[in-house]
């Protein structure tokens, strides 16, 4: 049972903090309750801020009472913890040992398709040069979900949205703003995510944002 404390989400700006989207969208889909503390990035007062709330200075951070939670995946497993009767992972052993082997996948690669596409809820959709790195990555991805929806059935990764698809959710994102060729799977696949009212809300609230970060603006 959850006692009286209120979870609180801190991120950071919703027009590129990739990280942040990843818990937050998965607390709404769950509709876990929390409060948002939004802490821009990338300006003199963004470390102390975020230092403010966990040692690691960087967002998303959970504050669960006492307790701090910092990195996405993290987050999302200690909330997997507090709401047990919700199938935030797969009940099936072998689909959730899937979702977390593509969770992990998610957390630890894919450096040339981040780092080359940032995400940008601002940016108008337009194709981009880039790298082999990057291209091999997007197949990656692609041929990933492909087969996690042909295993599964869809429409999401496993079925019914769970923590892996939270986990590329800013992947559905870059691969859509950079006109980044896919299967039709998962076109199919990026259009169910993009349907979700929290993707809408994320997107909303990202686009209203008034600031803007030259490094991240990638015509």
């Amino acid at each position: 049972m959850r006692g009286s404390n209120v979870l609180k989400l801190v991120i950071g700006n919703k027009r590129y903090s990739s990280w942040s989207m990843r818990p937050w969208i998965l607390m709404k889909v769950f509709e876990v309750p929390f409060e948002e503390i939004l802490v821009p990035l990338y300006r003199a007062e963004s470390k102390p801020a975020l230092l403010a709330h966990s040692p690691a200075g960087k967002a998303p951070i959970l504050k669960d009472g006492a307790l701090t939670v910092w990195e996405s995946l993290a987050i999302i497993e200690h909330v997997a913890d507090l709401f047990p009767d919700r199938a935030i992972w797969p009940r099936d052993p072998a689909a959730r040992a899937h979702a977390r082997a593509l969770a992990c996948e998610m957390h630890a690669g894919f450096s040339a398709l981040r780092n080359e596409c940032s995400m940008n809820f601002g940016r108008a959709a337009r194709p981009v040069p880039i790298s082999d790195g990057a291209l091999a990555d997007a197949e990656r991805i692609d041929a990933a979900w492909r087969d996690a929806l042909s295993s599964y059935g869809g429409p999401f990764l496993f079925g019914a949205f769970s923590a892996a698809d939270a986990m590329f959710a800013p992947v559905v994102q870059r691969l859509d703003n950079y006109m980044i060729p896919v299967s039709e799977p998962s076109r199919r696949y990026m259009e169910t995510v993009k349907t979700l009212p929290a993707w809408a809300e994320w997107r909303a609230a990202a686009r209203g944002e008034a600031w803007r970060l030259p490094q991240f603006e990638r015509e």
